[in-house]
């Protein structure tokens, strides 16, 4: 068994109207414009067109969403290495690879 590690991103977004909603991502990317479109969207604001989300302007966005109700608005998104067991499922070989081993008895001529 072998030790690796992926990455993860988390996204929370909550206010006193009810639980908080948290998503997992696979890239920052994604989590970003899950911030944006879930800020967007509590706001009654029109979806960002399909491009490249700027991390700045989607915290400065929620920002200013949380700004309106400082004491019970609140956002985070948070990056993870989750470290995971990778099973070894091949053994060392005994020789290398390339030509098949030959078998059988030697003849002389």
């Amino acid at each position: 068994m072998s030790l690796d590690a992926v990455s993860a991103y988390t996204l929370v977004v909550g206010d006193e109207d009810g639980p908080a909603d948290v998503q997992v991502f696979s890239s920052a990317e994604a989590a970003w414009r899950a911030l944006d479109a879930e800020i967007r969207a509590r706001c009654g604001m029109r979806p960002r067109p399909r491009r490249v989300t700027d991390p700045e302007a989607a915290a400065r966005l929620a920002d200013a969403w949380r700004a309106g109700e400082p004491e019970t608005r609140f956002w985070q998104v948070q990056a993870h290495r989750l470290p995971i067991l990778l099973p070894a499922i091949a053994g060392t070989p005994s020789r290398p690879t390339g030509r098949p081993a030959r078998t059988g008895v030697l003849r002389s001529a």
